[in-house]
Parts: structure tokens; C-alpha cells; sequence
């Protein structure tokens, strides 16, 4: 039995690129490439912090009081940002995860969310990592184990980096046409044009001092349908690009400003690929319904 806080480690690679993907919460606990940090990870004796790599599902990001109905179930999830009396970030991260298969470049990861108060439905879920040639892919699939209709999101928290001290120095473009404004506890309460604004990254610019724990949606995309946000250091000889497809409506950017301690403040930033929007499960905008034993899958990836 591992004696790792994040359980076992399971090691990929390929090339001059390597991976490691934890047991707890099939998180993704380091990729380097060319023995540099690509994303801004966590070491093998202590547990993920401020959802570092971390799998975000049945929903990500935050949901109002913990409560929502879908189809007639009323559903209690716990305050687990109590501050802001807030469930956040789903019910797997936690959760140890089973090896589906494990080769040299590629490691299968499942997980079986239980009918509970939190989520009365039956859920095995499969996030598959592979190296290749281009970068880091991720493959997510959903199966609905449950007899009736189940509402479904899902995010992942990778951080990036690109070596600078902060990520002040780094430039960062982010092809989204709209953001969404929140409230006082960080849930959306409307939308507004990014464009001509401080949060306008259509073209590459450095962050310097831009705070950001903000949702960015009406993404770009490229012909395959993929919309990619790319971080770069400040001599552009070292990026980072986060790719997604269009499954992923929706991207969460923090820079870590109120991160604990504050040593790693602007250490990396998140890059959240999401389906939804925070809150969705109460607000319903852009659920997933998955049929009775009905599945989906979508992918993501890191390539630098």
C-alpha cells in the first residue's frame, strides 16, 4: 500500500516527456517535459492543494448552498466551502480511483460515484492520461449506471507554468468573447463582453498584475473544433497550450491570488477546462443529461 498521501503513483512517458497520475482523485500530480515543469504540481508526500490536477465531477466549481433538484430528486451536498456556504468541486477528488490499464505512456483510471444524498444516481466514470508525440491527452467518459435520467458536468484544475518567478512576467492568450460577472461568493450572475476590457487576452499580452478567478465562455476554436489558451514566458522560447474540445464550453482562470500559504500566490496559473458554468446544477445551463445507462466522453490536453 502506497504511503503517499495521493495513494499510488502511476508513471508514464514518452519521448523527453514524463507524467505521474495519483490514485486519490486520478490527479494529475506532474507532467514535465525536457525535465521542466509544464504544470505547477504538488510532490508525492503531500496531498493536492487548491484543487491542483484534480478530476472536478459530477460538477465543477461551485454550487449554491450545496442544494439542487433534477427531475424530481432533491439533492444535499456538503458546504465544503463554508465560508461562502458553497459545495465546490464535485465529489471525486477524494475518492481513490481503480487502474484500468497502465502502459508506458498511458494510464486508465475509474471510479464509481455511489447513489448518495450529494448525487442519487449511480455514475463510473473513466479519465484515461496518454503522452504522445504532441503533448498530454486526456480522454474523459460518463456512464450513467442508475435506471433514470442523471445530470452530469465535469472540470479538471491543472495549473501551468512556464517557469517565470510569478505569473506576472508570462504572456496569456485566452480566445473568449465573454466572461461571467459573479457575485460576492463567486457564482455567475450575468455575463458581459470581455473585449476592450483588463480581462481582454484575445491577442497575447503579459498578466502582470491582473487578478483572475473568472469564468471565460463563447470560446474560439480552430477547425477541428478545438479552442486552445496558450501561456507563454516572457522570451516566448517556452509555452504552454491548454486545448479542449467542444464539449468544453466553458474555461476557469485563477491566478492563485488567494492561495494558502502565500508563498504560492502567482506560482502558476489554472487553466480549467469545464463543460458548464459554475453554479450549473442550480441554474441548469449547459447540464449534461446522460440518459439511463447512456455515456459520453469529451477531450482535453496540455501541450507545450
Amino acid at each position: 500500500m502506497s504511503s503517499s498521501p495521493s495513494g499510488a503513483q502511476h508513471e508514464i512517458s514518452y519521448g523527453q516527456a514524463t507524467a505521474v497520475v495519483a490514485e486519490v482523485g486520478a490527479t494529475l500530480r506532474s507532467f514535465r517535459v525536457d525535465g521542466r515543469d509544464v504544470i505547477d504540481g504538488f510532490s508525492a508526500d503531500e496531498p493536492a492543494s487548491a484543487g491542483r490536477g484534480q478530476v472536478l465531477a459530477p460538477w465543477p466549481n461551485r454550487l449554491e448552498d450545496g442544494t439542487y433538484s433534477f427531475a424530481g430528486r432533491e439533492a444535499h451536498a456538503e458546504l465544503d466551502e463554508p465560508a461562502r456556504r458553497n459545495a465546490i468541486h464535485g465529489l471525486v477528488r477524494w475518492l481513490p480511483w481503480t487502474v484500468g490499464l497502465h502502459t508506458s505512456d498511458s494510464v486508465v483510471l475509474r471510479c464509481r460515484v455511489e447513489a448518495q444524498r450529494a448525487y442519487p444516481w449511480e455514475l463510473d466514470l473513466q479519465v484515461a492520461y496518454s503522452l504522445t508525440a504532441q503533448g498530454l491527452r486526456v480522454s474523459t467518459q460518463a456512464t450513467n449506471a442508475s435506471d433514470e435520467p442523471a445530470p452530469f458536468g465535469i472540470g479538471f484544475h491543472p495549473y501551468v507554468t512556464v517557469g517565470t518567478d510569478t505569473v506576472d512576467e508570462a504572456r496569456l492568450t485566452i480566445p473568449a468573447e465573454q466572461r461571467l460577472t459573479t457575485d460576492d461568493r463567486a457564482l455567475p450572475i450575468g455575463r458581459e463582453p470581455v473585449s476592450g476590457t483588463d480581462l481582454d487576452f484575445a491577442d497575447p499580452r503579459p498578466i502582470g498584475h491582473t487578478w483572475m478567478d473568472t469564468a471565460f465562455t463563447d470560446l474560439r476554436r480552430d477547425a477541428s473544433g478545438r479552442s486552445v489558451i496558450r501561456l507563454e514566458g516572457a522570451d516566448v522560447d517556452r509555452a504552454v497550450e491548454v486545448w479542449m474540445d467542444e464539449d468544453f464550453r466553458y474555461v476557469m482562470v485563477y491566478t492563485g491570488d488567494t492561495l494558502e500559504p502565500a508563498s504560492r500566490r502567482r506560482q502558476g496559473i489554472a487553466i480549467e477546462p469545464m463543460t458548464c458554468p459554475p453554479n450549473a446544477f442550480r441554474s441548469g445551463t449547459d447540464v449534461i443529461t446522460l440518459r439511463p445507462l447512456g455515456s459520453w466522453s469529451a477531450d482535453w490536453g496540455i501541450n507545450a
